[in-house]
């Protein structure tokens, strides 16, 4: 990869992150504004953000690349497959944990999916092979998580921490399910398809539970809104990389996730970001970025 490309792939992935980051925040936002509450509710909610999502992208490649649907019509199952990880099981245990656990840390534990794929990432793709840089990164990585979850009484762990974790597994087998799923067909149109038929599953089930979500016509709309376009931008910038990407590499850059929502966090929800536990995590998060990006970029000169 030539430094100016490496250099364009490493800023849309920050900005990916930048834009995810956001969302931790903003969804706990829109569960105090719409009245979301209960488990139903909150599977409603993400149905709903994933449907208008999905219908938005769908529309817009079917009027400018309508013959990107033939590819994806041979492909439909690894598409919903991806859409069954991506959105489905990953945000169902996501939104669940959110409520059991501060956004910001929620953001780091993302992570552990991650740090278990860039150890292991030639189990999945044989071209993605592990190297001691990476391995190096990920264990800092992995320290960062650990002094995260460091209290006064030793290092803790609850219920919504394991539906994080179940989410960041959701993670890597979408991505590397899509990495697979690009070679046939246009990551865009893929995002869109995968994306209404998890908001629509998502949307089917919250409703049968009987989950409600109270929109107003009112200012408070524009958190939706927010939520909606952001959610858009970063999984078509993030799916376009990924096709041409390493994903082990990307994964890497994903460290910098929690690193922006801690920083929503605070300024959004003024949530408690001055703990000595966070300040080493997030230095340790940027080593594991800089030792496998900086580094990366002064040996391809």
């Amino acid at each position: 990869m030539s430094v100016m490309k490496h250099k364009k792939t490493l800023f849309l992935a920050l900005l990916t992150m930048l834009l995810w980051g956001s969302l931790f925040p903003m969804v706990k936002l829109g569960f105090a504004a719409y009245g979301v509450t209960t488990t139903a509710d909150i599977l409603l909610f993400a149905g709903i953000r994933f449907v208008i999502g999905g219908v938005v992208i769908c529309l817009v490649t079917a009027i400018r690349e309508p013959a990107s649907y033939r590819p994806a019509g041979k492909n439909i199952l690894p598409v919903l497959l991806s859409g069954l990880f991506a959105i489905v099981l990953h945000y169902s245990c996501t939104y669940a944990g959110l409520q059991l656990t501060d956004s910001s840390k929620t953001a780091i534990l993302k992570q552990v999916g991650a740090l278990f794929y860039v150890c292991f990432s030639f189990v999945f793709i044989r071209e993605d092979k592990p190297t001691a840089r990476k391995i190096v990164a990920a264990a800092v990585g992995f320290l960062g998580i650990v002094a995260l979850n460091i209290s006064g009484g030793g290092l803790t762990f609850s219920l919504g921490d394991g539906l994080i974790l179940g989410a960041s597994f959701c993670t890597v087998f979408s991505n590397v399910i899509s990495k697979k799923l690009f070679a046939n067909v246009r990551p865009v149109t893929a995002t869109g398809i995968s994306q209404l038929f998890g908001g629509a599953v998502l949307l089917v089930v919250g409703l049968l539970m009987g989950g409600r979500v109270q929109f107003r016509l009112d200012s408070s709309l524009w958190i939706m809104g927010y939520i909606c376009v952001a959610s858009i931008v970063s999984y078509c910038i993030w799916f376009g990389i990924v096709k041409s990407g390493e994903l082990s590499k990307l994964f890497i850059i994903k460290f910098a996730e929690p690193v922006f929502a801690c920083i929503f966090g605070a300024l959004i929800l003024s949530e408690d970001i001055w703990k000595i536990q966070y300040l080493i995590a997030f230095l340790l998060i940027s080593g594991s970025i800089w030792i496998s990006n900086v580094k990366r970029k002064k040996t391809s000169k």
